[in-house]
């Protein structure tokens, strides 16, 4: 029986790698593998030579290898029918979900979002790359959507050497069409909006705050598609304002507010200059202020300047907040934990000089599993809090 090549792990390295986490990264192992290498399934051995697991190998990657198994496997049709059908019985049945979730799926790289007869793929791995064709086929067995659509076009692609690109399993476009969700009808533009389409992590949490919002004056800050905002004016707001800086996904939340009939304003704006505009200190306060920005810190080496930014925001939201307020504030990047969110928000609340309690605890939802080894696959946690 022949073995597939190894990765020896270096004497004096004590890789994340041993504590159960997927990745190995380059400067971890003792030499790196020919690239005739890239993309297949190799072996890691710790510096005793002890066996560690199967995974899939990239020396174009700082991490050069990913686990899929701790026992010896191929990356066959097999295995990736297996993992699919597995990742499908952990979700609960819904129209909208997400169906895989990478590592937390034993498919490090694959993420697929389910809207109603179609799913949106993101691959991001060279292995998975390579296999796209194979996982366009079982997702189409396992699941008989009407397309599936290849969102092929995130810049983490590059670390991998891949190229940046979309296209759908039929080589039709699919065009833009309302979906719903939760309720409500979103014009979504699976194949070339933001992300997959609709952030679906943050579900739970648009009915979460839309509780505190009845008879109230709502902001909803970095609103983007406005689903905390139509959840607001559904469950009976006083007044609604979305603001987010892009003018596309203002234009698309006024179309939604008319669809579902309610009553809801969006303005373009930047969210920091105009909750720093000296007018804001004459307007009425707000009683609900939700601010949902986008990721700060996209790398390890930005979250100083990111923490910075998310200090600043909540400092000028809890400024703006009525007595007795509430503020449901998100970050949505894994480099800044939970400990670093909650000191951002005592800063700010101490410069506000505000009492702020905090009243639900806010995570990702359960369809995007958190593997207890592997702080990278939890990024989306937040406070609902009440302010004095």
């Amino acid at each position: 029986m022949s073995f597939p090549p190894s990765l020896k792990l270096k004497a004096n390295a004590k890789p994340r790698v041993l504590a159960g986490h997927p990745w190995v990264f380059a400067n971890e192992v003792e030499a790196l593998l020919p690239p005739e290498h890239d993309g297949s399934v190799v072996d890691c051995r710790d510096r005793t030579g002890r066996f560690i697991g199967s995974g899939i190998y990239n020396s174009k990657s700082q991490i050069v290898w990913r686990r899929l198994s701790r026992d010896r496997v191929e990356l066959d049709q097999g295995f990736l029918r297996g993992a699919i059908q597995r990742a499908i019985a952990r979700r609960t049945p819904a129209s909208c979900r997400r169906l895989i979730w990478s590592e937390s799926d034993d498919l490090p790289g694959v993420v697929v979002d389910q809207f109603g007869d179609a799913l949106v793929v993101q691959v991001q791995t060279l292995a998975m790359e390579q296999r796209s064709s194979l996982l366009s086929d079982l997702l189409a067995e396992q699941l008989s959507p009407a397309e599936i659509i290849f969102r092929n076009d995130a810049s983490i692609r590059r670390l991998e050497g891949l190229p940046i690109e979309t296209h759908t399993r039929s080589g039709r476009a699919w065009e833009p069409r309302w979906v719903n969700i939760d309720g409500f009808d979103y014009w979504l533009d699976l194949q070339n909006g933001q992300k997959t389409g609709f952030y679906l992590d943050q579900r739970r949490q648009h009915a979460a705050v839309a509780k505190y919002c009845v008879g109230k004056r709502v902001l909803d800050a970095f609103c983007n598609q406005g689903a905390f905002a139509l959840h607001a004016a559904r469950a009976g707001a006083k007044e609604v304002l979305g603001l987010d800086s892009a003018d596309d996904a203002i234009v698309q939340a006024r179309k939604n507010a008319e669809r579902n009939g309610v009553r809801a304003a969006f303005q373009t704006v930047n969210v920091f200059d105009w909750l720093n505009d000296p007018v804001r200190a004459d307007e009425p306060r707000w009683d609900v202020i939700v601010l949902d920005p986008p990721p700060f810190a996209k790398s390890k080496s930005a979250l100083e300047g990111a923490l910075r930014g998310y200090k600043e925001i909540n400092l000028r939201a809890l400024q703006r907040l009525a007595p007795g307020g509430v503020l449901a504030t998100y970050t949505c990047s894994h480099h800044m934990h939970d400990e670093e969110l909650r000191s951002v928000l005592a800063q700010a609340a101490v410069d506000a000089k505000r009492k702020v309690r905090i009243v639900e605890f806010c995570h990702q939802p359960e369809d995007h599993p958190v593997l207890v080894t592997m702080p990278e696959s939890e990024y989306l946690r937040g406070y609902i809090v009440r302010v004095e």
